[in-house]
């Protein structure tokens, strides 16, 4: 899987919103401000030929739908930050926002509770 630019993201986050839609929805679903419809009938394409995407045709018209579910990329997304920042380790990132004042003890405490009690 490759990573998403921005703009591939943003597009796949209305995707995954909507579940498919035709481009005249996937438009009406973009948030302010809204690209061009030209811009996003490219990044369309881009995401098709990446395997994001695909569409069913009917006519002229097409309608788009992911192939990459929302928690499958943020798996693959995730694992690449934790791998190339934290060498992998999930102690190492709670302790950089730890470190950062981004989390407080007991924040981290409730982490740690509440993935025991999952187990």
């Amino acid at each position: 899987m490759q990573k998403l630019t921005k703009a591939e993201e943003q597009l796949m986050q209305v995707l995954w919103t909507l579940e498919k839609g035709l481009l005249k929805q996937v438009m009406d679903a973009y948030p302010e401000p809204k690209p061009k419809q030209s811009t996003v009938s490219t990044v369309l394409r881009i995401l098709k030929e990446k395997g994001f995407i695909h569409h069913h045709t009917y006519g002229k018209t097409h309608e788009y739908y992911p192939l990459i579910s929302k928690d499958e990329y943020a798996k693959y997304y995730f694992g690449n930050f934790l791998s190339n920042y934290f060498d992998g380790s999930f102690k190492q990132l709670l302790s950089f926002f730890h470190k950062e004042g981004e989390i407080n003890m007991q924040e981290l405490d409730e982490i740690l509770n509440d993935d025991t009690e999952q187990e």
